[in-house]
């Protein structure tokens, strides 16, 4: 009996030591202050890469009627032609302004090897005259020029009532100047039916002449 008094002292000996150990708290462990903020930028720019992309965040792509692919191109004003290949009454832009070209003239080949073209022309809408010399291998630009006739239908405050062909009445042309403007007025006011000619070129548009009206 002896012995196992013994052990049993010594068993609770060492139940007491480890309950003593187990008491004792490990320290905590710490970083550097750098390395910690480093530790946190990056778990917060995982936490960011991971997020889901809301359209709500981007209106641009949430509204489908947005196009970035498509514009309004429209018909072009100009477009080029070598000066060599321009005509006497044939069109072209002199200093600015759609012309007819009344006058040309070409100089014989200079020592750089170019002829020179000597170009006269009308503004189509002021009549002013225009000239200009171009080497005949260089582009000139040339208007894209539309005429169209309309029905005349009233004249008020200076502005020209025009009805188009599908029964749109357009209100925002005037009564041109000069004696064209006076011969519409008075063949109006007499009761005549008649078409107003209208030439559009490079953004403008005026009335250039008139048409008695056939019956159908």
């Amino acid at each position: 009996l002896q012995p196992l008094a013994g052990l049993g002292s010594g068993l609770r000996a060492l139940g007491s030591a480890l309950s003593s150990w187990s008491s004792i708290a490990a320290p905590p462990v710490q970083c550097e202050p750098s390395a910690c903020a480093q530790q946190q930028q990056t778990a917060s720019s995982s936490s960011r890469r991971r997020r889901p992309l809301l359209l709500e965040e981007h209106p641009a792509m949430a509204d489908p009627d947005v196009d970035f692919t498509s514009g309004d191109a429209g018909a072009s004003l100009t477009y080029p032609m070598q000066c060599s290949a321009l005509r006497k009454n044939g069109h072209v832009v002199l200093k600015g302004r759609p012309c007819k070209i009344v006058e040309m003239s070409t100089s014989k080949t200079g020592k750089h090897g170019h002829a020179k073209v000597h170009l006269v022309g009308i503004d189509i809408f002021t009549g002013k005259k225009n000239e200009d010399i171009c080497p005949s291998t260089h582009n000139m630009d040339v208007p894209n020029i539309k005429r169209l006739d309309y029905q005349l239908v009233g004249v008020t405050d200076g502005y020209l009532s025009l009805m188009k062909d599908n029964g749109e009445i357009r209100e925002d042309l005037k009564l041109p100047d000069g004696d064209l403007g006076k011969e519409i007025e008075s063949k109006f006011e007499a009761g005549e039916e008649m078409l107003i000619s209208v030439l559009s070129a490079m953004g403008e548009e005026c009335a250039v002449a008139i048409k008695a009206m056939t019956s159908k």
